[in-house]
């Protein structure tokens, strides 16, 4: 009975931080990576689809600076260039024949700081939502006590090795955060 649980609190767990991985990437860090442009959403097509740049290019880094954006869809490449624009990040994307370069420039030390802020607070977000996973774990097996379906002794225990899942996760996020931050201040 607690064994299930504590396997689906670990699995949403996982879950909750793949997506402050996901959005602590989406910072731009002075380093070109695909994920800074990968999940912007692009209006395609004369405005008939909406999808993701990762969708609809191959996106590559040619150095520590340059990423390469190279569309499946030729005739996509000025949507591209337009919805890079669009969403103000910073980055200017030039087309050069059929790819689009997009060249890093460098952070000034106020806006390294912004950055460190910005990933300080999606991190935070993400140990809410461990913390919200552990709390709905809880609730479960005090569900299970009050059904008589296990003990108090099985349900303190529960809780203990509940506690000790999140203190894990919250581990793993505050990791993420220490590399993200020695990435942001690495000049």
């Amino acid at each position: 009975m607690i064994d299930p649980l504590l396997s689906n609190t670990r699995d949403r767990m996982k879950k909750s931080i793949e997506v402050t991985q996901t959005d602590i990437a989406s910072i731009r860090s002075g380093r070109a990576t695909p994920a800074l442009v990968e999940n912007i959403v692009i209006s395609a097509y004369d405005g008939t689809q909406r999808l993701k740049i990762m969708e609809m290019a191959t996106i590559t880094t040619m150095d520590s600076k340059t990423i390469v954006i190279a569309p499946y869809d030729a005739s996509t490449i000025q949507e591209i260039e337009k919805g890079i624009m669009e969403t103000n990040s910073g980055i200017t994307p030039v087309v050069d024949g059929d790819i689009i370069r997009i060249t890093i420039p460098l952070l000034s030390e106020e806006r390294r700081q912004e950055y460190i802020k910005l990933a300080k607070a999606k991190l935070e977000a993400g140990r809410i939502m461990v913390r919200q996973v552990r709390q709905e774990g809880m609730k479960e097996l005090k569900k299970f006590e009050d059904a008589k379906d296990i003990s108090e002794d099985d349900r303190k225990h529960g809780e203990k090795r509940v506690q000790e899942l999140t203190d894990e996760m919250i581990a793993d996020i505050d990791a993420m955060g220490q590399r993200k931050e020695a990435e942001l201040l690495q000049i």
